[in-house]
């Protein structure tokens, strides 16, 4: 339990930045998956279009620091070497 005053007000902090955090990364992993579906559905302009959200989304959230720049780079090559084996 915080007892000073600084370590409630971190507390409190740690709440807002935990729930805005989750919603982010939910958020991106949104975008991950619908990029997943464009590419199973053989769909390779909705899945060009879905891969340019979500590679924004990566690099903020990682510029943010809130994922590894790594797993950012991992994931948009991935998808991207997807996009490119459809028709």
């Amino acid at each position: 339990m915080a007892n000073t005053p600084q370590s409630k007000k971190r507390a409190r902090q740690a709440v807002k930045s935990r729930t805005r955090n989750a919603a982010q990364r939910s958020t991106m992993r949104t975008y991950v998956k619908r990029v997943i579906k464009a590419i199973a559905s053989g769909d390779k302009t909705l899945a060009s279009t879905e891969f340019q959200l979500a590679t924004s989304s990566l690099d903020q959230l990682a510029s943010k620091g809130l994922i590894h720049k790594n797993k950012a780079a991992r994931h948009k090559s991935r998808l991207s070497a997807q996009i490119k084996t459809l028709s």
